[in-house]
């Protein structure tokens, strides 16, 4: 059953005109012109170095600071570090709110009590979860922030839903006695629903239908109500969710998993498995024992012929196509990025290798993803070296990479997500956490 016209509107409306530009552009397709007039895209020029030294823009953009670590929140506790994926909304009166995720442990510090939440650590509720910052949706002034999720454990990446509301995802399939688990009292590893309009904690209630697996992102098709989701694993599959009833993911649903046919190995990490252009048609399996306890949920996918992922991390919703960050995959294991085309009952899923990274200076290690209103793709890195030196990076319609942003931290950049309308992108400094908003000539 579709999604009512009304929700599917809202969600086109909330993500804002990069899904308009995408249409526009031919949804990606090879080849597509640059809306700059047709001439070569080579980026928006050379990075000019921030005397602030946090984030190096080209001419013409340029950066403001809207939340930190340790700043006062209107709840009464203190911003949370490890900021990660992250999603915009519209919540109309002239307002907008960014969802945010903290990729926190038990052991890390929460930022203040937390009143109620899902799981606890040795009686007290784990500080993993979610703040909203409520934001002018003209001027950008602050207008309120607070915790929306508690109690859960390295809330890594999710995506916004056609309901208005954002997916907030576990990487940590953990439970007593195993990792991170000493004084834990319940399994954790799952998918929670926050509302854009929440004004404090939300119930968070595990959905379980979706899945036990280390999670990464998820997004939904508009038109069907699906959900996909990745899995930052070496070996991860990529899975979708078919619920029982369209915008309401607690009554339950389905859990399968990806089968390319003819392809069970998208790595390209031995030989060349996988060409960039190739498209492969999709089809998809029922899983069973979903919530199981053993982290197991990917081999067993593996062992009915799903296609293997390298670390499936960013995941972002077009207007009929969807694209996958693989963080280490490809020959030289810097990374790849899959477009999938549902078929939506008109044919096969199909799906493409749309780029790979073949140089540290194409990126190194992509891992949150999302549109630009121009069409472009636009990739945050998270690689760690002795060295850390991370950016935003700029793909073409046509595959071609290019320099957006680069960070001046010692961190990742994660949680890249556009306003409604196209005018801001939003973008997070991991970790001390920083959340910016970036404006610039985006169509130019």
């Amino acid at each position: 059953m579709p999604l009512p016209e009304s929700d599917r509107r809202q969600f086109l409306g909330a993500t804002g005109s990069a899904f308009a530009a995408l249409l526009a552009s031919g949804c990606m397709v090879r080849g597509a012109t640059d809306p700059s007039g047709g001439r070569a895209f080579a980026g928006y020029g050379p990075l000019v170095p921030d005397p602030a030294g946090m984030l190096d823009l080209p001419r013409g953009f340029s950066y403001r600071v809207l939340s930190s670590l340790g700043d006062a929140m209107d709840d009464g506790g203190t911003v949370p570090d490890k900021a990660d994926g992250m999603g915009c909304l519209d919540l109309g009166n002239g307002e907008i709110v960014l969802v945010r995720n903290h990729e926190l442990v038990p052991s890390d510090d929460a930022g203040g009590p937390i009143a109620k939440g899902f799981g606890t650590r040795n009686g007290e509720i784990v500080p993993g979860g979610t703040t909203n910052i409520v934001l002018d949706a003209n001027t950008l002034e602050v207008k309120r922030q607070f915790r929306t999720l508690g109690g859960t454990i390295r809330n890594c990446s999710g995506g916004v839903t056609p309901w208005g509301s954002w997916l907030s995802c576990e990487e940590a399939p953990t439970g007593p006695g195993q990792r991170y688990g000493d004084g834990l009292a319940v399994n954790h590893g799952w998918c929670f629903e926050v509302p854009g309009d929440a004004t404090g904690l939300v119930d968070a209630i595990p959905l379980r239908a979706m899945g036990r697996f280390n999670h990464e992102a998820a997004c939904v098709d508009p038109a069907t109500g699906f959900v996909y989701q990745t899995e930052d694993r070496d070996d991860g599959v990529i899975y979708r969710f078919l619920p029982k009833t369209p915008g309401k993911l607690a009554d339950g649903g389905r859990l399968q998993a990806m089968v390319i046919e003819g392809l069970s190995d998208t790595r390209n990490w031995d030989i060349a498995r996988m060409t960039v252009g190739q498209s492969l048609p999709v089809r998809w399996i029922d899983l069973d024992d979903v919530e199981a306890a053993k982290d197991d949920l990917r081999i067993r996918a593996a062992g009915k012929g799903a296609a293997l992922i390298a670390r499936g991390e960013g995941m972002h919703m077009g207007t009929d196509d969807l694209f996958i960050c693989s963080t280490s995959g490809g020959a030289k294991k810097l990374g790849q990025i899959f477009r999938l085309v549902p078929g939506r009952g008109k044919g096969s899923d199909r799906i493409e290798l749309f780029f790979e990274s073949e140089s540290k200076d194409q990126f190194d290690y992509g891992d949150n993803l999302c549109v630009a209103p121009n069409g472009h793709l636009m990739v945050c890195e998270d690689q760690y070296t002795d060295v850390v030196d991370n950016h935003v990076r700029g793909i073409t319609p046509d595959g071609r990479p290019y320099d957006f942003a680069r960070l001046r931290m010692q961190t990742e950049l994660a949680g890249g997500c556009f306003s409604p309308g196209g005018k801001w992108f939003f973008v997070n400094a991991y970790a001390p956490t920083r959340t910016l908003a970036i404006a610039g000539p985006w169509t130019a």
